[in-house]
């Protein structure tokens, strides 16, 4: 298995050679420049990624990264904690909303417990408990730095699985409630976010339980003081295991070149975390959906980067990814079959580059 050390130093960017042919052939097929948007980008994109210009998507998966979280024991959360181990294995059954959404697209998922506060008996589960649950970080760290470095290996370890069993599209999920305490947590220490700004309601608050929350996040970011310009140390002392996890996801698909979804706002935060261990991680990255917790938006700010759907979801769970699977087939569709004004012999010359 390789270790964080390894993938961090090992991830290349993309190929710019492939994005230039790419990019002239996309230019070439019979349409008005540019008249495709993203998903011209799109098919661009996945040319820097893999290296070929024309690609297919048709084995894909999601790796969902399943975790408690001990700040739930501060009242942060309006769903029940063991939510967390009922979804988790209702995936493996394909009966939640992920489930369908991921049968749907003709995706496969991957449940991973890197933390479910609870035994259970389902050979569905990749079972990489780092332990049961972090710790309550109103009272200390979340958890070791060195058990944020095993989870973030396990993702890494995911998506290598995934491409040795020839995956060539991955998606990101999670399941664990009071996550989004913790997703606010760690994008407050590293950029100084305010509560106002970066807490929202989750699953479900009321608005009293919300400035609750808010206050709960604050007294733990001055307990713990995490150092902003180590994201490991504001992993390990605010984040979760579902977190590390997903961030060594996209890692991971940064250094075995393979295109990687974003979901909804704990997965950006965490592709948010990888691309601060190492920047060249944004090239191998597909955005979703737009989710409506309020730190969504400033995590994307953060990574210059915006999403390509808006359908009001907050699920969570790697629901996004499932739809946005079939925009990025489109989009390599696009690439790989339209014709081009040679293959059907007329001049060109009449076309204007309304880009510019």
């Amino acid at each position: 298995m390789k270790t964080l050390e390894e993938v961090l130093n090992g991830i290349k960017g993309a190929d710019r050679k492939a994005i230039e042919e790419a990019q002239e052939h996309m230019d070439s097929l019979i349409k008005p420049l540019g008249s495709l948007g993203k998903l011209e980008t799109m098919a661009v994109q996945m040319a820097g990624i893999t290296g070929k210009v024309k690609n297919n998507v048709e084995k894909k998966c999601s790796i969902v990264m399943v975790a408690d979280n001990g700040i739930c024991a501060e009242g942060v959360a309006g769903t029940p904690q063991d939510i967390t181990l009922i979804q988790g294995m209702n995936m493996t059954k394909g009966i939640c909303g992920m489930g369908v959404l991921s049968a749907h697209a003709g995706a496969d998922i991957k449940v991973v417990d890197v933390g479910i506060m609870s035994d259970y008996n389902n050979d569905k589960v990749y079972n990489r408990k780092i332990k049961y649950g972090t710790d309550n970080f109103a009272q200390g760290p979340a958890m070791t730095r060195e058990e944020a470095i095993k989870a973030m290996e396990v993702g890494i370890e995911m998506v290598g699985l995934a491409v040795s069993e020839g995956y060539q599209l991955i998606g990101t999920g999670e399941m664990g409630i009071g996550n989004t305490s913790s997703t606010s947590a760690v994008f407050m220490a590293i950029t100084g976010e305010s509560a106002e700004r970066a807490v929202g309601k989750g699953g479900g608050l009321t608005d009293e339980a919300l400035v609750h929350k808010k206050r709960v996040i604050e007294s733990a970011l001055k307990l713990n003081k995490p150092d902003p310009k180590d994201p490991i140390d504001v992993v390990s002392k605010v984040g979760g295991l579902d977190i590390a996890g997903m961030a060594g996801c996209f890692l991971g698909a940064a250094y075995f070149r393979v295109p990687i979804v974003i979901d909804g706002v704990i997965s950006a935060l965490s592709a948010y975390v990888a691309a601060q261990l190492n920047p060249l991680v944004k090239d191998f990255i597909f955005s979703s959906h737009k989710s409506k917790e309020p730190v969504y938006d400033l995590i994307f700010k953060e990574l210059g980067m915006e999403p390509f759907l808006d359908m009001d979801m907050r699920l969570g769970e790697g629901t996004g990814c499932a739809i946005a699977f079939h925009i990025i087939s489109a989009a390599c569709a696009v690439m790989n079959n339209m014709a081009t004004f040679d293959e059907i012999k007329y001049d060109q010359s009449y076309r204007i580059d309304i880009r510019k």
